[in-house]
């Protein structure tokens, strides 16, 4: 019998690797993935030279070009589509369904710009002739270990002695992935984009586990409710109105800020849109397209986040 060819080894270069999401993919990438040979990390944090990364994914696309690299996987964003800023609903919906994007803040612009580029740079010839093959993962709302918004919350649980105040409606869904199922879903793409080229090229996908359908606040809940934080209320402390006021003073005085210092609140008008805004998806394009199943469940997920954030903040007594 003739000997099977061997499994070629692979070199990942992962941007922006030092990051909450990146460090997740470098951890899958070492522990699940039997072709790599070589893990090259960029970050901005790394050296003082890496600063050029910030003219951006155009960069990025000419670099894939001029070294004769094939594959680009792009990190987008759920916010590429919504929530928009009219408060338009997407209930389970997926890569195809009509929705109206509507975007004045500046993540989500520039996560559309990036993404549309690096869709658009699907079957540019790279060095060496070969046709360069881009898709893109939309994740919703991440979570896990490292995430610095969660830290957030529950500082100022704790300097409201343990209690947080409703201040979104509970009927109000969103869907959110476990950040080790996103670094997952990238590995499979990497891994998988090579034979299914012609299949996964210039395609996005929406990332998503089986995380439960449930409004920002009771979803955090799951987590910094057995740190010792309460939830108050089932109906939010302040009209939205109010909450508006509130957040267009706190974008004002981060723009009167800004020569000063870095003042980024948690409450601005967009975040507020976002959180009062349902958005769920339901999909198996990326199951279809290239086998994606969540690596971590649920409770997984959950016990994973818990023991986080226990062991570096503690739990109120």
């Amino acid at each position: 019998m003739a000997e099977s060819a061997p499994t070629p080894q692979l070199v990942y270069l992962v941007t922006g690797g030092c990051g909450f999401l990146g460090e997740h993919v470098v951890r899958i990438l070492l522990e699940r993935e039997p072709t790599l040979r070589e893990l090259r990390v960029f970050d901005l944090h790394l050296s003082p030279w890496l600063e050029e990364l910030k003219t951006g994914t155009m960069n990025v696309i000419e670099a894939c070009v001029q070294a004769g690299t094939q594959f680009l996987v792009y990190t987008s964003s759920m916010e590429v589509v919504g929530p928009n800023i009219k408060g338009h609903p997407f209930y389970r919906g997926n890569e195809d369904t009509p929705y109206e994007a509507v975007h004045r803040h500046p993540y989500p612009r520039s996560k559309a710009l990036a993404e549309r580029l690096v869709l658009e740079a699907n079957g540019r010839k790279v060095r060496g002739g070969m046709p360069l093959v881009t898709c893109a993962l939309r994740p919703t709302g991440i979570y896990g270990e490292g995430h610095q918004i969660m830290k957030d919350f529950y500082h100022q649980g704790l300097r409201l002695g343990g209690r947080l105040f409703r201040s979104i409606p509970a009927s109000v869904e969103h869907g959110r992935v476990y950040v080790g199922n996103v670094a997952w879903m990238h590995v499979l793409v990497a891994r998988e984009l090579p034979p299914r080229a012609p299949l996964m090229g210039g395609q996005v996908y929406f990332c998503y586990d089986k995380s439960p359908y449930k409004s920002y606040e009771d979803f955090n809940m799951e987590f910094l409710g057995p740190c010792g934080l309460r939830l108050i209320g089932t109906r939010p402390l302040l009209p939205y109105w109010l909450l508006l006021v509130l957040a267009t003073l706190n974008a004002l005085l981060q723009c009167l800020l800004r020569p000063l210092l870095l003042y980024a609140p948690l409450l601005n008008p967009y975040t507020l849109a976002v959180a009062n805004t349902t958005f769920t998806v339901s999909t198996n394009k990326a199951q279809r397209h290239f086998g994606y199943e969540p690596l971590f469940s649920w409770e997984d997920s959950r016990t994973r986040t818990i023991r986080w954030m226990q062991a570096t903040e503690g739990s109120i007594r």
